[in-house]
């Protein structure tokens, strides 16, 4: 069943299987009306940054009893995986995104002139866009919780194989985050890294994102949630130059991913009948 919700989209199984949460924040492309003038109209029609098709690449979840949630604005209007207060994420002085992204990856202006949100639009988006994202997980996690014991918040995400102003070399294809071990249970993540290696991918873990807000938010192992983030190379599924999903390489990167699912649902399940 689809629950369609302005902001976002909750695509709930027929019947839950797992107690997992697939979050899929960086793929929407919309942009509320009032908001569009104050853009490069090149943005609007084209927000380079998004993480595109991921929406598209998981949509296999709710099939094998998979609960996934999807938000409908871009990253450019508020990017719900930094902190609300635009505390850094890192420590280690490489260069971040916004709470409200004023530059593209490639450090072109997203705004047009004199159009820079101010403390009253980041204050505004947070209420209207962010939170409601955030209590909306909170309540399918707590859903997932009373129903099988335990539960794992999964953020999806992608980018671009090679983005020089946040790496120098090319990105792995396969990128497992956990806040170096804090936002998932040690089990878990050895898991997730065996399953992921398994298939002809490159995986790293935590280099060079260890996941961000979501992960560190709602990873709280002794709350009974666990949270990942994957990250992974685009070229792994579309075209990134132009743009294009490539049903034939998707598929290989879904088989990967339903193995993932499978191997910790079942881990999950059994976890949660001994709590």
């Amino acid at each position: 069943m689809s629950k369609e919700l302005s902001l976002f989209r909750v695509i709930q199984p027929q019947t839950p299987i797992f107690p997992i949460l697939i979050s899929v924040p960086h793929a929407g492309t919309a942009f509320p009306e009032i908001l569009i003038p104050t853009y490069e109209a090149k943005y609007v029609e084209t927000p380079v940054d998004t993480d595109w098709f991921v929406d598209r690449l998981y949509s296999f979840a709710p099939h094998i009893g998979i609960t996934l949630m999807i938000f409908n604005l871009s990253r450019y209007v508020i990017d719900l995986n930094r902190d609300p207060d635009s505390l850094p994420l890192y420590q280690d002085g490489r260069k971040e995104s916004q709470l409200l992204p004023t530059h593209t990856f490639m450090g072109e202006p997203i705004y047009a002139q004199y159009q820079h949100p101010s403390e009253s639009d980041i204050e505004l988006r947070l209420s209207d866009f962010y939170w409601p994202y955030y209590h909306e997980v909170q309540n399918q996690l707590n859903l997932l919780k009373r129903k099988f014991g335990r539960a794992l918040f999964f953020d999806a995400h992608s980018i671009r194989r090679s983005v020089p102003t946040i790496r120098k070399d090319p990105f792995p294809d396969l990128i497992l985050g956990d806040r170096d071990g804090k936002s998932a249970r040690p089990e878990v993540i050895e898991l997730a890294l065996r399953k992921l290696s398994e298939g002809p991918f490159e995986v790293s873990h935590n280099d060079p994102f260890k996941g961000g807000h979501l992960t560190r938010y709602f990873g709280r192992v002794h709350e009974g949630v666990d949270a990942l983030q994957l990250e992974m190379a685009q070229d792994n599924y579309m075209d990134e130059d132009r743009r294009i999903y490539l049903p034939e390489r998707a598929a290989k990167v879904e088989e990967m991913l339903k193995r993932l699912f499978l191997a910790l649902g079942q881990e999950l399940l059994a976890d949660g009948g001994n709590r």
